[in-house]
């Protein structure tokens, strides 16, 4: 099987524009929790030195808070997401229907290709939602993490503590 050059660049194309038009639409919502998560990174990267306490408290705060927005963000791509598959299968049943002549099949793939402007409007809102979902959850993945280590270490200081009074 000879996979065709020409049609990988033009899928490759394709797609790195609608990447562009996904990120620049997510970016709005997620920007400062991408930014965020880079920060949270660049500390944990740092093998010589461990989050300090204070930092791990930021880390909660912080993310809790960013969370909280680009849920909601998300949940308004949700809604959008909806609205370009409605608008997507409204223009494919009114094409549909338009045409008079030629198989079912027939009909079927001019509607397809007539609606397909409006299909690419939904697949953008449709990654977008999931991407933005997608990253929440991760988030929330990250700060369970940093909740558990706090919590780990006030156990040990407990320890530590109850160790040096007796």
């Amino acid at each position: 099987m000879a996979i065709s050059k020409e049609l990988l660049d033009k899928v490759e194309e394709n797609s790195a524009e609608i990447d562009k038009t996904i990120n620049e639409i997510i970016d709005t919502y997620s920007g400062e929790l991408d930014e965020y998560m880079n920060f949270v990174l660049s500390i944990l990267k740092d093998d010589k030195q461990p989050p300090t306490d204070a930092e791990l408290d930021d880390f909660v705060m912080r993310l809790s808070t960013l969370i909280y927005f680009t849920s909601v963000g998300a949940e308004q791509m949700g809604i959008r997401d909806d609205l370009s598959h409605t608008a997507y299968k409204e223009a494919y049943n009114t094409a549909r229907s338009m045409i008079k002549g030629g198989t079912v099949a027939d009909k079927n793939s001019q509607a397809e290709l007539d609606s397909l402007a409006e299909h690419i409007v939904h697949l953008v809102y449709n990654k977008s939602y999931k991407i933005l979902k997608a990253k929440v959850e991760a988030a929330q993945d990250v700060l369970g993490s940093v909740k558990k280590v706090l919590s780990r270490r006030m156990s040990e200081a407990e320890l530590s503590m109850m160790q040096v009074n007796k």
